[in-house]
């Protein structure tokens, strides 16, 4: 039977699906973004996917909010599946996604910081009288992770504007009348930094007066280390990243979300400069294509900060314009992982990545990258100018050189201090900090942020430095040093240490997803078994893709170790699964 006999004459033709699956696009709101971002059919490179943060950005502070419907414009902008856009949005705490029939957030948003130094100085009955106070305005009042401004606690922000040692009256009135106190961001400009010798530095190693094997050798005899947290020396970083094959890129780590930790802020404050010229002179010694800076969304001061500085670079002609790409956060403290960050850069998830292989051998955009932080590089151009042993000179207690220290808790005078490393606690305290809070008797104290561990009053003479701390179990990271006094609730900080930990997971290995979850739910008990603990915490620390499941058990671990007897004062029962006692 042929083909023609066999067909239906009368047979309804096959209907075929007039749009794509999904909810469509409007063209009305596609219009309204390309307006906003630019249109991306003339300018292809708008679409890129590493600059869809940006863009997320763009719409945020546009709209106060990212409504769905322009999310679904924005995937179509650039050419990407609605999930990635999604995905990315909602992984970021700074972004607010609205659904399309949930109501917006209201027109104003105060967030309280809930860091241990913020929770020390009465956060907590800050942020409820704000709840109380402003509830009736339709402002909403929310909890938000260290904001970097430890030495001004408790900190606000209310919008995008920072409030310092905030109270509830004070918040008030910014919020009622919108004024608000400029961040007072007193920078050195790039015509006063040059009459110091600024960028002499960098002209040497372009003229070919400088040569990388000499600055290689004066890193290495400083002692000069990743003053991020980790702590690799940085001369061997340098080393690795060159030898690999080019094109290479280097990327500043501007991204201190440690609770306790502000060092950054406060060296960019002053003299960015200094830190464009280090990371332009490790641009130089890798032969980077690019330089990427990658600020914390909290600093939004430094971000026009810096945006000025790169301007005068470019206009006197010391960088090619587009060389320097500043880029945002959006409120991620796994970001500070140098692999996470990378992920974020290339407009994705910060979610750490599985390491081989490294970041100096495949980074951002596959290509090997030198990741840098903020005070590592500032310190480079005063290397080169007073010398190594300017530096290495100074320290205490058999260590050398300088450690810059980030003070707060309990203290007079909380701050940055520039100390010799190998200080210890109580010297460090007295000299610099002004001593304890009146009233106040050091009970502890945390040498490096919430995931360097806690010691006792009695380890107050410790030198504080790389390689000192370990016995103790704990490590002086970005040596951020809050200090606890006998009114501290040890219950508290803890707690408030591992709900950190759990709210910044990336939710990417389960050691770390679950297990904060669940160390924080045995916090809260009354009743602490040692076993279920320490079991836990071997868990996480062995099967965690990185550092921050890794670090996250370490204050528990402390408090089992040293803060047996002052435990039990707090009313909480320290026992062995078998229901004996611990000393």
């Amino acid at each position: 039977m042929t083909e023609t006999e066999t067909a239906k004459p009368d047979a309804e033709p096959r209907r075929t699906r007039a749009t794509l699956r999904g909810r469509q696009v409007e063209g009305k709101t596609l219009d309204t973004l390309r307006n906003l971002l630019g249109d991306e059919r003339r300018y292809p490179e708008l679409s890129r996917r590493d600059l869809l943060i940006e863009h997320l950005h763009a719409i945020q502070d546009e709209c106060g909010y990212l409504p769905l419907v322009w999310l679904r414009a924005l995937a179509a902008y650039m050419n990407l599946p609605m999930a990635a856009v999604y995905e990315t949005a909602t992984f970021y705490a700074h972004f607010d996604v609205v659904h399309d029939d949930d109501a917006p957030p209201p027109p104003k948003t105060v967030r309280v910081c809930d860091s241990l130094t913020c929770q020390l100085a009465g956060a907590e009955k800050l942020r409820a009288e704000l709840q109380l106070e402003l509830d009736v305005r339709r402002v909403r009042v929310l909890r938000a992770p260290c904001m970097g401004r430890c030495d001004q606690a408790p900190v606000v922000e209310v919008g995008h504007h920072h409030l310092g040692h905030a109270t509830r009256d004070a918040v008030c009135a910014v919020v009622d009348t919108g004024q608000h106190q400029p961040e007072a961001v007193m920078w050195q400009r790039l015509d006063a930094y040059r009459q110091e010798q600024g960028y002499t530095l960098l002209n040497g190693c372009r003229d070919g007066e400088v040569l990388v094997d000499d600055l290689l050798t004066l890193l290495e005899h400083s002692g000069l280390r990743g003053l991020g947290g980790a702590g690799f020396p940085t001369f061997r970083k340098w080393r690795s990243v060159r030898a690999e094959p080019g094109p290479r890129l280097c990327v500043v780590n501007a991204d201190e979300g440690e609770p306790g930790t502000f060092k950054d802020r406060y060296y960019l404050e002053r003299s960015p400069h200094r830190m464009l010229e280090g990371a332009l002179v490790a641009a130089w010694a890798i032969e980077a294509e690019k330089l990427y800076i990658y600020l914390r969304d909290e600093y939004p001061g430094l971000h026009r900060v810096l945006h000025v500085a790169i301007a005068e670079l470019e206009n006197a002609g010391l960088v090619e314009p587009g060389f320097i790409v500043l880029r945002r956060g959006a409120g991620a403290y796994i970001c500070g992982e140098e692999s996470a960050l990378i992920e974020s850069l290339e407009g994705k998830p910060g979610k750490p990545r599985h390491r081989p292989p490294f970041v100096a051998q495949k980074g951002l955009f596959d290509q090997p990258t030198l990741v840098n932080n903020v005070e590592t590089l500032y310190w480079i151009p005063l290397f080169w100018r007073d010398g190594a042993d300017s530096y290495a000179s100074h320290g205490r207690h058999g260590r050398s050189g300088l450690r810059s220290f980030s003070l707060s808790g309990r203290v007079r005078l909380p701050g940055v201090y520039l100390a010799p490393a190998g200080i210890t606690l109580m010297e460090l305290v007295e000299e610099y900090g002004g001593g304890m809070l009146e009233g106040h008797t050091l009970a502890g104290y945390l040498p490096g942020g919430a995931s360097g561990g806690i010691l006792p009053a009695s380890k107050a003479d410790l030198p504080l430095d790389f390689d000192t701390l370990q016995a103790e179990g704990c490590f002086i990271g970005s040596a951020a040093v809050i200090v606890l006094s006998d009114q501290d609730d040890l219950r508290a900080v803890a707690t408030n240490l591992l709900a950190f930990f759990a709210d910044e997971s990336c939710g990417q290995c389960t050691p770390c997803r679950v297990g904060t979850e669940k160390m924080l739910s045995l916090l809260e008990r009354d009743t602490w078994i040692v076993e279920d603990l320490e079991r836990l915490s071997r868990i996480m620390q062995d099967a965690s893709i990185c550092g921050l499941g890794q670090a996250a058990p370490n204050p528990v671990l402390s408090l089992l170790r040293h803060f047996r007897a002052d435990l039990a004062r707090h009313n909480i029962i320290v026992t062995s699964a078998s229901g004996e006692g611990q000393p």
